[in-house]
């Protein structure tokens, strides 16, 4: 009976740690072999289908022949006592086994499948997740709707139909996100008047994109877009009614702009900005540091110097001669000098990886954090990943990591914005001193750590690991930390990272006498 109860707590535990399926890209992959199982279903309904129909084919032609004889001579065929038993057995039991046949339910093994399947499928919330991904990994990375619908990415190349885009525009539209809105509307109808087959029409995707483009302020446009779509449909009431609310607005507008003088109206221009910068600043998004975040993502924005960067270097560190490195010592390399951060080689192997993703995989959680107001750990959306912290039980697999750490998996363009790993609060085992961060995937394209106030990107290579010092010396917390984890554009994104607490570490790193020591 114990072991009973433990199998069903396991069973319940594997169910609990898969929702949220776009957060892990690890735990996705289970939908593709449910993908999978479902379509073999599919395919032994389809079969069974067609032996059905095979049998009712066979029995139409058998009889439409023999009808088609039968009825030239209808008197002289009955005539034949052996015709006249068989045609009363057709119609008495025959007729009948085939209604039976073709009344027969052939969907029970496939709709059984389906209906066990479906309470492990995505959620309306998975889909919107994967969908504001996309939005933020275009808006990360630059890229144009035409760019990502025509699957222009590393890797193997995926289009995106009109449907898809539509789709995209109105998960923005129902976040008041008329940028993306326009930019996806815009997308989908340009696919469309290419000629693609699609079951979105014309006037539905012109209907959302008037709307998204008037509430940006360019009433011509919207206007332009309204006409169109009376042209395809006279009688679409909203059409008839934006039709005249704009001619309205735009008169309106005329004689404002003849009011103030042609030379305010230039000023107005002047201080026209960037669409997207007014998407951000409704959202209430720090501009500044967003952008910083970003550019370095797409490895732009701050260089070291050359003066800076010569006195970075590699190097054999064996811990003052530690007898379990004088003979492998470690491959350490210099990334940053201020704040110092150190990429350490070969330190996880590929056997120690697996082992730990194969263990962390059916306990993963989405990643929380902190509620600044009511202190409680809830989700977030500027963090998209799925975590699990080891305790005890994989030291005998990893000699190189410790009890006690965390392994996260990302998911569709999973990020982690810019954050401490330093609190306010300090726990009894004291604050975070410093971090370890080993990547355990390397990432095709997309995935840095970045550091916004100092420009530092740190890129992901499979089997290495990062290390830098969340304090100073005497305790306080060194800002220039302030790290990211940028959104994974394309590939998948494992890493686990140890913290390393300030009790027990008071003689390895002793207390400093200045405040930034």
């Amino acid at each position: 009976m114990a072991l009973y109860w433990l199998v069903l707590g396991l069973f319940f535990q594997t169910l609990h740690a898969h929702v949220d399926f776009f957060t892990s890209i690890g735990q996705m992959t289970d939908l593709l072999y449910t993908e999978k199982d479902l379509v073999t279903s599919l395919k032994d309904y389809i079969r069974a289908e067609e032996s059905k129909l095979q049998q009712v084919k066979q029995w139409a032609e058998k009889l439409d022949s023999l009808t088609a004889t039968a009825v030239q001579d209808p008197e002289g065929f009955l005539g034949h006592p052996v015709n006249a038993f068989k045609l009363m057995k057709r119609l008495n039991s025959e007729w009948a086994d085939l209604e039976s046949l073709v009344l027969k339910d052939t969907t029970d093994g496939f709709i059984s499948n389906l209906t066990v399947q479906r309470q492990y499928f995505p959620t309306d919330e998975d889909q919107t997740g994967a969908a504001k991904a996309l939005l933020r990994l275009q808006d990360t990375y630059k890229l144009s709707a035409n760019v990502l619908s025509a699957g222009d990415l590393p890797g193997e190349c995926v289009r995106m139909t009109v449907e898809d885009c539509f789709e995209l525009g109105k998960v923005a539209y129902s976040e008041a996100d008329y940028y993306h809105t326009e930019l996806w509307m815009t997308q989908a109808l340009k696919q469309l008047d290419e000629g693609e087959s699609s079951s979105v029409d014309k006037v539905t995707v012109m209907d959302y994109l008037s709307y998204a483009i008037y509430q940006q302020g360019e009433i011509d446009r919207a206007l332009e877009l309204t006409k169109r779509m009376l042209k395809l449909d006279p009688s679409h009431q909203r059409a008839n009614s934006n039709l005249k609310y704009f001619e309205f607005q735009l008169e309106k507008q005329r004689k404002a702009e003849e009011a103030e003088g042609k030379k305010e109206v230039q000023e107005k221009e002047k201080k026209k900005v960037d669409k997207r910068d007014v998407q951000m600043k409704r959202s209430k998004d720090p501009l500044p540091e967003r952008k910083r975040y970003e550019q370095l993502c797409r490895g732009e924005g701050v260089k070291m110097t050359r003066r800076r960067s010569s006195r970075l270097f590699c190097r054999y560190y064996d811990n003052g001669r530690n007898p379990r490195l004088i003979l492998a010592p470690v491959k350490e390399e210099d990334e940053w000098d201020r704040p110092r951060i150190v990429r350490y080689h070969d330190i996880i192997s590929d056997y120690e990886i697996s082992k730990v993703k194969e263990l962390a995989k059916p306990r993963l959680r989405r990643a929380t954090v902190h509620d600044p107001i009511t202190g409680k750990l809830t989700t977030a959306q500027y963090r998209v990943s799925k975590s699990y912290l080891f305790n005890i039980g994989v030291k005998k697999f990893c000699k190189s990591v410790f009890t006690s750490f965390q392994v996260a998996n990302y998911g569709v363009g999973g990020q982690y914005e810019p954050h401490f790993d330093f609190g306010r609060v300090k726990l009894g085992t004291g604050n975070r001193i410093a971090t370890w961060l080993f990547y355990m995937s390397d990432v095709p394209a997309g995935g840095a750590t970045v550091f916004p106030d100092v420009g530092a990107a740190v890129w992901p290579k499979k089997g290495t690991a990062v290390f830098w010092y969340n304090l100073f010396a005497s305790g306080e917390g060194d800002y220039s930390t302030r790290h990211a984890a940028c959104p994974v554009l394309v590939g998948n994104k494992w890493v686990s990272n140890k913290w390393i607490h300030e009790r027990g570490q008071e003689f390895r790193r002793p207390c400093g006498l200045s405040e930034t020591e």
